[in-house]
């Protein structure tokens, strides 16, 4: 005997849609709201004081050559390039007469400034400061020379550098998992909100859950 199939009635979970749908949109929104998605970087940066740019007289110390970045894209990038030029043959002659004067004003890119930094730090050259809104760049006649060895030492091994390891590596792994930690309590206490709207949610499945249930 076939029975027919009996009709029910469709049941629409309507928290579960807002699960589905709205709480990845409201996620997103506040991400990018507080800029979670921003990548920071750092470039480090010393700079002289007065006293030791004006003893050592860096402004007339070399025939410097300038290049001012006027905040012209493609004009700043073409000086950029030629700047970069300029320093290899600087450094490969060990030329001592001329040097390089970088120029910037309140027209100048952000990431001119930030390209230069790059430069010098990949050309490494010998000496190079920053003073006002001036970058000063100079090379040197002097290489590092190279330490005769005239006898051979012989290292003895108590122990010492395998006790001083061991304490290394535990230090970078207490400063790592504190790091952790303190990241996960900065993460707690900036999204809050994100965690009271899921439990807002969930105490919304339970009332409709048991007011379905009481339907039936």
């Amino acid at each position: 005997m076939i029975r027919e199939r009996e009709k029910r009635k469709k049941i629409f979970y309507v928290p579960g849609m807002i699960s589905l749908i709205f709480i990845p949109l409201f996620c997103l929104y506040h991400f990018n709201k507080v800029d979670a998605f921003k990548v920071y970087g750092a470039i480090e940066l010393s700079l002289p004081n007065k006293e030791d740019f004006e003893k050592y007289k860096v402004e007339t110390l070399r025939k410097y050559k300038v290049y001012k970045f006027s905040g012209n894209e493609f004009d700043d990038k073409k000086k950029l390039y030629e700047m970069r030029f300029y320093l290899k043959k600087l450094r490969s002659t060990k030329d001592t007469v001329n040097g390089i004067k970088l120029q910037y004003n309140s027209k100048t890119n952000y990431d001119t400034f930030i390209k230069t930094l790059d430069i010098l730090a990949i050309e490494d050259p010998p000496t190079w400061g920053m003073f006002g809104n001036d970058i000063y760049v100079i090379a040197t006649s002097n290489s590092p020379k190279k330490v005769k060895k005239e006898s051979v030492g012989h290292v003895m091994n108590c122990g010492t550098m395998e006790v001083m390891r061991q304490q290394a590596y535990w230090e970078e792994k207490n400063r790592k998992e504190e790091e952790v930690r303190v990241f996960q309590v900065s993460f707690l206490k900036q999204q809050w909100i994100i965690f009271l709207g899921y439990l807002g949610l969930v105490l919304l499945n339970i009332f409709a859950l048991v007011k379905f249930n009481k339907n039936e």
